[in-house]
């Protein structure tokens, strides 16, 4: 399918100069909208855009605040719990030449 916009000239002219592929762009947008409607799974979504993995359509869909398998409620559920804790972790690594040690992440809230 081949779909036509019309975009007035002067608004045409700042849309492409912030967009390098103003065509690209607004099928990006369409394709995750359509995703985050439920109207498209990611594989839809990978083969609209002809994206070489679905790794690269769930970054796709990230970057436009879509986070496959995860509504945006569900996201704005998580952070705000996120935001409300303390939370702390020890993780066990193991580096380039083999040596184990670890490494302590925290997450707190900044006011």
């Amino acid at each position: 399918m081949t779909l036509t916009m019309n975009i007035p000239d002067d608004l045409s002219l700042e849309l492409s100069a912030k967009f390098h592929n103003l065509g690209q762009a607004a099928l990006e947008a369409l394709a995750a909208e359509a995703y985050e409607r439920e109207v498209l799974s990611l594989e839809q979504v990978r083969r609209m855009l002809d994206l070489p993995s679905r790794w690269e359509a769930q970054a796709l869909l990230s970057r436009h605040g879509v986070w496959p398998g995860t509504s945006r409620e569900d996201f704005h559920a998580d952070t705000d719990a996120l935001a409300g804790s303390k939370l702390s972790a020890t993780l066990p690594l193991s580096g380039a030449r083999g040596d184990r040690s670890t490494a302590h992440f925290a997450c707190v809230q900044r006011g």
